[in-house]
């Protein structure tokens, strides 16, 4: 007879333990319904300890390797083998070096010289706060940029326009993200143009001075000098081959930025000047121009249309997905932006208060200290100032150049030869300089421009981020994102006004082939 205790002869019935039945979320993670932890699938998930702990040690040491294999290789895309020809997608050798020329490149330019002007209208508290809000939502829209650019496994998002079809839908994503992308790729070329060829004008007369030519160029000769240089630059064929002109650019960027405000504190300020805001004459008035000074602060932060446009140049694997090197590029890239954009607001404003001229600062400092300053400092400054322009014109009108090649490529389902390419190019930097020359206002309506771009920069990334990423429903990260959303279209609309309202009072008038 057994002696063993009676309770080792009692069976306790035990409940079958059930597996919860697990879906695949849009973000592509394997999520049991009902828990709270989800687990990140791969195509190789399945060759776990587990799965290996029956099998021999030969079959073990393959299904290792082939392991290691597919995830050094990537992540199995399907490669759409018309991106081997468009310039973008060409070259996918980026790093994370690149990344931060890149984002320098298109983040710093000359949307910051006109940041004294909105802080002459907000004045010291809004100014800094409202610079300060932007500064940071920015940043967390375009770290949700880089993280959904391989949000669905086995796909990568090269361009704005494909993530917002992905996110909206076909037809609702390119009509909403397709306008503002583009108008902000071709109105800033425009506006480089125009700026671009008017420092050159005024770097010619610095330096020759009064033994200049009795028939010295044109404003519009100018324009065309510029846009030929533009022209020339633009035929390097991808975005990975422009990486030393974006680092010029970046250079370029960050030294003239410094400059202009250290030599406008340097100097004595002007007489009779006030850090009030701009006095006006009625409340309305007050209201639009507080609305389009925001829609210039706005409007500094321009470049996240460039954000998936740089990532995808970048390798991805498994074990090096491209979003590691993309962020860490973007960051240092940020710092630099903020070590820009804050001395040239603040130092600005202290500098020239509400005597600033609607041009920015370094009209200011050309009107103010023309005298009192060196020329070959005021020369050194402009010459920056053109080879910034000439570097952000490539990485701006890069998009623009991907989707006339695209549109061929389609057609003819054949890569485009090398007198096609430079065609549409040659075209492009023309059909931008009759622009310029036809409205050339159009570099002072940053306002404006910043109210009608600004989805692109502060609210579609949330939007998408809740649309592909599908956060609970009700949870703070669910209202955090709706509310950004909501927000940045308001004050897209609101900014939009404001820009409006400001360029019609202040007597604009379309005179169409008279260059200011």
């Amino acid at each position: 007879m057994d002696e063993r205790p009676e309770t080792e002869l009692i069976s306790i019935p035990t409940t079958p333990r059930l597996s919860t039945p697990e879906i695949q979320t849009p973000s592509g993670q394997m999520s049991k319904e009902g828990g709270k932890s989800s687990t990140a699938w791969t195509p190789t998930s399945f060759i776990s300890p587990r799965f290996l702990s029956p099998i021999g040690t030969p079959m073990k040491r393959v299904l290792v390797n082939m392991k290691g294999y597919l995830e050094e290789v990537g992540h199995l895309t399907k490669l759409n083998p018309q991106d081997a020809w468009l310039p973008i997608t060409e070259s996918r050798n980026g790093n994370a070096h690149y990344a931060a020329f890149h984002n320098l490149n298109a983040g710093v330019g000359f949307q910051a010289l006109v940041l004294p002007v909105a802080f002459s209208f907000l004045g010291w508290s809004w100014g800094i706060v409202s610079l300060t809000i932007a500064y940071f939502w920015q940043l967390y829209t375009l770290w949700i940029l880089v993280q959904l650019h391989e949000a669905v496994p086995g796909k990568r998002y090269n361009r704005y326009v494909e993530l917002a079809q992905a996110a909206f839908g076909e037809r609702a994503g390119l009509w909403l993200a397709l306008f503002p992308t583009v108008y902000l790729s071709a109105g800033t070329a425009t506006a480089l143009i125009l700026i671009g060829g008017e420092t050159m004008k005024l770097f010619f007369e610095i330096v020759c001075g009064p033994l200049c030519t009795s028939n010295p160029l044109t404003t519009v000769e100018w324009y065309l000098v510029f846009t030929t240089l533009c022209i020339v630059l633009s035929q390097l064929p991808n975005l990975n081959s422009i990486a030393g002109l974006s680092l010029i650019g970046a250079i370029t960027a960050i030294f003239y930025s410094t400059m202009v405000w250290v030599l406008s504190v340097s100097q004595q300020r002007p007489p009779n000047i006030s850090y009030e805001p701009v006095p006006l004459p009625s409340f309305s008035a007050s209201i639009f121009s507080f609305l389009n000074a925001l829609g210039i602060i706005a409007f500094a932060f321009r470049g996240h249309n460039l954000v998936l446009e740089i990532q995808s140049t970048m390798p991805s694997t498994f074990k090096h997905p491209a979003h590691v090197p993309m962020w860490k590029g973007a960051k240092v890239a940020y710092f630099f932006i903020a070590m820009c954009l804050f001395p040239v607001a603040i130092g600005g404003f202290w500098a020239y208060g509400n005597l600033m001229p609607s041009g920015g600062i370094l009209n200011a400092l050309f009107a103010f200290h023309s005298h009192d300053i060196s020329r070959g400092l005021l020369a050194m400054t402009f010459l920056l100032v053109v080879f910034s322009c000439l570097s952000s014109f490539q990485i701006y009108s890069m998009p623009v150049f991907d989707s006339f090649e695209a549109s061929y490529t389609s057609r003819t389902n054949r890569p485009c030869s090398v007198w096609v390419r430079s065609g549409f190019r040659v075209v492009y930097g023309f059909i931008n300089f009759f622009i310029g020359v036809a409205l050339p206002f159009l570099s002072s309506l940053a306002g404006l421009l910043g109210g009608l771009t600004l989805p692109v920069t502060f609210a579609y990334p949330c939007f998408m981020w809740v649309l592909i990423k599908r956060p609970a429903k009700y949870s703070f990260n669910w209202y955090f994102n709706w509310t950004l959303g909501w927000l940045g279209i308001a004050f897209s609309l609101a900014f939009s006004l404001g820009g409006i309202w400001s360029m019609v009072n202040s007597g604009l008038k379309l005179k169409f082939f008279k260059p200011i």
